[in-house]
C-alpha cells in the first residue's frame, strides 16, 4: 500500500473469534491482527459472544489494533441442534444489524460460521465487493449433524452457497480439492478462486524435546503418545480411534491422548470408560502459548476426516503438527488435501478412514520404528514453512488489495 494513502477498511464476519478456542476463531484472530500490524489495514470483525467464556466482554472493543463488534446472540450449548440453530440465527440477525450501521468498508469478508453469514457481508455494501473465505462448503458439511436432517434446509443452504459464490468478487479456498468442489459443484468461476491454506505459527511452534514441563506434569514422557489435538467433533470419525485403542491393550507403552473438546468428547470418554481402556486419556484445551509443548509431548499425531468430506472440510490441525516436526497418521480419503500433502512431503502415513485394525497396526509399527518417525518429523518441519503464518497472511492481504484496486 502507498504509505500516504488511508488504510483500506476491511470487515470480517464470523461468529467465532477471540477468545474462542475453536480453530477457525483462533486463525481469524491471528489473521486480523497480522493484517493490522504487518500490512497496515484497518480491520473490523463482527463476531459473536463465545459459548464457553465466563468473561464479561464488551459489545465493542479494540484489541491488538482490531476493532471487535460483538453481535448479540444466544449462547446455548452447541451439543444439541436446537441450541446451535438458535445461536446461528440470533447471531446472524444481530450481525446484519451491525453490518448496515458500519462505516462504509472497502472490502467485507465472509467466513462460513454460520453458513448464511455472507448475506451480512453483502448487507454492509462494501465499496469494492465481498470476499468469500470458504472454511467449509455447505450443505455437504451439514450432513454431519446427527440430530437434524432436513432436505428443505439443505436445499436452502445449497442455494445460499451458490449465491455467495456468484456474488463474491473473490473466493478463498483452503486447497486444490476445495477449489475443485467449488468450481464443479457450486458453479464458481475458476478465475475468482485463490487457494490459501490455513497455517501454523512456525516461530511459536517448533520441534522440541519430548521431556518438558507439560509431559512431565501429565506423566507422558515414559509413554509412546499418539495425540489427537483440537476439536473433538463430528467430522473426524473418532470412534475408530477408540476401537483401535481396544486393539492396543496388549501394548501398555502406547497411550492415546485427546487434548481439546467438542460435540463428541463426552461420547468418546464414555465409550473408553465402558471398555475399560486405561490407554486412552482426555485433557482439556491448552492455552495457545502451550501448543509447542503439547505437540512436543507426542510421538505421533492423528488427523482424520470422515469419508465423503474431502474438499468440503480441510483439517487445520495438520499445520501445527508439521510445525512441531511430528510425524502423523492420516485417516483420510486419497483425494483430500491432507493425503496430497502427505504423499508429496512423505511426512506421515495414510490409512483407510474407518479401519481400526489398520490404524492400530500402523501405530504399533511406528512405535517400534524411531528412525522412520524421526525422518518423517524432519520432513514435516520442512513442509511447514510452506504454510507459515506470515506467508499465508501475506496471501490474504494480496487478495484484499487486488479486490480494492481501482
Amino acid at each position: 500500500m502507498d504509505g500516504g494513502s488511508a488504510p483500506l477498511r476491511v470487515c470480517y464476519f464470523n461468529r467465532s473469534y477471540w477468545p474462542d478456542t475453536g480453530a477457525t476463531g483462533q486463525l481469524l484472530t491471528e489473521l486480523a491482527e497480522d493484517l493490522v500490524a504487518k500490512h497496515g489495514l484497518d480491520v473490523t470483525v463482527v463476531t459473536g459472544y463465545p459459548v464457553s467464556s465466563t468473561e464479561a466482554l464488551p459489545a465493542r472493543q479494540v484489541r491488538n489494533g482490531v476493532t471487535i463488534i460483538r453481535a448479540r446472540g444466544t449462547t446455548f450449548s452447541p451439543r444439541r441442534f436446537a441450541g446451535r440453530a438458535m445461536n446461528y440465527v440470533t447471531y446472524f440477525c444481530s450481525a446484519v444489524c451491525a453490518a448496515v450501521r458500519l462505516p462504509r468498508q472497502d472490502v467485507t469478508i465472509a467466513l462460513t460460521d454460520p453458513p448464511i453469514i455472507g448475506l451480512a457481508a453483502l448487507a454492509a455494501r462494501p465499496r469494492h465487493g465481498v470476499i468469500f473465505f470458504c472454511q467449509d462448503i455447505f450443505p455437504e458439511v451439514a450432513g454431519l449433524l446427527e440430530d437434524f436432517h432436513s432436505p428443505v434446509i439443505n436445499a436452502l443452504l445449497e442455494r445460499l452457497n451458490r449465491f455467495m459464490v456468484a456474488r463474491a468478487r473473490r473466493i478463498v479456498a483452503l486447497g486444490d480439492t476445495m477449489a475443485s468442489r467449488l468450481i464443479h459443484g457450486k458453479g464458481a468461476e475458476p478465475a475468482k478462486i485463490t487457494v490459501i491454506h490455513n497455517w501454523a505459527d512456525t516461530s511459536a511452534i517448533i520441534p522440541s524435546d519430548k521431556r518438558n514441563d507439560f509431559s512431565t506434569a501429565h506423566q507422558l514422557d515414559s509413554k509412546f503418545v499418539v495425540l489427537h489435538a483440537g476439536n473433538i467433533g463430528l467430522s473426524q470419525n473418532l470412534d475408530v480411534v477408540i476401537e483401535a485403542a481396544g486393539l492396543l491393550k496388549a501394548r501398555p507403552d502406547i497411550l492415546i491422548l485427546f487434548i481439546g473438546d467438542g460435540n463428541r468428547r463426552a461420547a468418546l470418554e464414555a465409550a473408553a470408560q465402558s471398555r475399560g481402556l486405561d490407554n486412552v486419556r482426555f485433557l482439556p484445551f491448552q492455552p495457545r502459548d502451550q501448543l509447542r509443548w503439547t505437540y512436543a509431548s507426542s510421538d505421533v499425531c492423528l488427523v482424520s476426516l470422515k469419508p465423503g468430506l474431502a474438499g468440503y472440510i480441510v483439517p487445520s490441525k495438520l499445520y501445527p503438527i508439521l510445525a512441531a516436526g511430528r510425524p502423523y497418521i492420516a485417516a483420510v480419503e486419497g483425494v483430500s488435501e491432507v493425503a496430497a500433502l502427505t504423499e508429496r512431503h512423505r511426512c506421515g502415513v495414510l490409512v483407510e478412514p474407518g479401519d481400526a485394525a489398520q490404524l492400530a497396526d500402523t501405530i504399533m509399527r511406528l512405535a517400534d520404528q524411531s528412525s522412520e518417525r524421526s525422518s518423517m518429523g524432519v520432513r514435516a518441519r520442512v513442509a511447514s514453512e510452506l504454510f507459515a503464518r506470515d506467508r499465508q497472511v501475506a496471501a490474504h492481504a494480496q487478495v484484499i488489495e487486488e479486490v480494492a484496486a481501482p
